[in-house]
């Protein structure tokens, strides 16, 4: 695969990624959506069929890794660092496109981004942050536990991903990305709760900026302060992985 289709692949399939998973956390959270406080169940499906769209679209151009913590992953695994920048590149790139997109897609509800139920002339009382429609936001802000969290999180991705590459009837039969969306899925059901898996730098480094600059009425901080545990911990989750699959497998 060229530098340009490794490229275009990554921006594509991570545009495509982040446009659901925002997509879906904007539909639970935003005021005067129709999915508003539908639960974390359908957040974890929406971003693994995110992962599902995003990574099929891909895969003929790239691979469909989507993923800093996967391509460190691999790269740990096979000795193979010259194309990691293009892939990482690609992933930021896309990864702020589809906040972009995810934002016009509720430009509507973004400009509504107030609470005005309780009050007499229906003036805003209360703004909504917005920060979590983007990036992850620790539930108990603890930055060992959160990073931990991460690290362990991401492993339970990269292993799994890197494994299923052995799985020769997966590879034949064209339903690897299926099961690591399923994979994706589960993670968020069970691993999810302390810091919303954020288990993909990209993932949270590229919609924090987005959410930075975005005209977004009342949205709060971009708390950069948290940023780097979403960033380190699934990068030090996919270097263990990579090196536990070189070691055992």
């Amino acid at each position: 695969m060229s530098n340009g289709d490794i490229f275009l692949g990554e921006v594509i399939g991570t545009t495509i990624l982040i446009l659901f998973g925002a997509g879906v956390c904007a539909a639970v959270t935003l005021r005067h959506s129709k999915a508003r406080a539908s639960g974390w169940i359908v957040i974890a499906f929406g971003w693994g069929f995110g992962v599902l769209a995003g990574a099929y679209t891909a895969a003929p151009l790239s691979g469909g890794q989507l993923n800093p913590a996967v391509t460190i992953g691999i790269a740990v695994d096979t000795g193979e660092w010259g194309k990691v920048w293009v892939y990482l590149l690609g992933q930021i790139v896309g990864a702020m496109l589809g906040a972009v997109l995810a934002y016009l897609v509720y430009l509507a509800q973004f400009q509504a981004n107030v609470r005005t139920e309780g009050t007499t002339d229906g003036t805003a009382d209360e703004p909504l942050p917005t920060l979590g429609i983007f990036s992850t936001v620790p539930e108990i802000r603890n930055p060992v536990a959160n990073l931990v969290t991460e690290i362990i999180a991401t492993v339970a991705l990269v292993l799994p991903v890197l494994a299923f590459g052995l799985t020769q009837g997966l590879g034949e039969s064209g339903t690897t990305v299926l099961i690591v969306s399923l994979l994706v899925v589960g993670i968020g059901l069970s691993l999810g709760g302390p810091t919303g898996y954020a288990i993909n730098p990209a993932r949270d480094l590229g919609p924090r900026i987005v959410h930075t600059f975005l005209p977004i009425p009342h949205k709060g901080g971009s708390d950069w302060g948290y940023a780097w545990i979403p960033v380190v911990g699934p990068l030090i989750g996919g270097a263990l992985a990579g090196l536990v699959y070189n070691a055992a497998f």
